[in-house]
């Protein structure tokens, strides 16, 4: 069995930025209050989101700003099954130069080592230093940096759908 590691950003990815008119999906963006501030998101996204988080061997991690309060506000307000996904911040090892997120997924990395890995941030394709350490991962990482103001489309997900649920042999 194939055991893969999905790191989950939030703001650009499941709830875009200014969003308006239609989602990705075909569908209106939902509005949520999730105890901090009011978000937009694909309620498709979401559907999609929790049905591949109980595949079999697939791990979500929060890798997101928001940090824990992804799985304390968002998660409920949403609907989304992320309120016992562990979450990486940005004290401890992510701190210092670089990219706080580079540094935390690394030494997630080291701890658990999956065979796979799924990366979704907005923010990896300003990132060169990030996407430069992926390009040595090869196969077994799969990046993906939706646009901001659409969050992830169905095109992406299936591809993360596709590379998480893919086997070995």
């Amino acid at each position: 069995m194939r055991n893969v590691t999905l790191y989950l950003d939030v703001d650009g990815v499941v709830c875009p930025f200014g969003a308006t008119g239609w989602t990705p999906w075909g569908s209106g963006w939902r509005l949520a209050n999730a105890g901090v501030l009011e978000v937009a998101y694909a309620g498709q996204l979401v559907d999609g989101l929790n049905q591949l988080s109980r595949a079999p061997g697939v791990r979500f991690v929060w890798l997101t700003s928001w940090e824990d309060m992804a799985a304390e506000y968002l998660c409920p307000a949403i609907g989304l099954a992320g309120g016992r996904w562990p979450c990486l911040t940005a004290e401890g090892g992510g701190t210092g130069e670089g990219w706080w997120k580079l540094a935390a997924l690394q030494e997630d990395l080291a701890a658990n080592t999956p065979d796979g890995v799924v990366w979704i941030d907005d923010q990896l394709r300003y990132e060169q230093e990030a996407l430069a350490w992926a390009g040595f991962l090869g196969e077994r990482i799969l990046t993906v940096s939706p646009d901001p103001r659409r969050g992830i489309s169905p095109a992406e997900l299936a591809a993360v759908r596709a590379f998480a649920t893919r086997q070995l042999f």
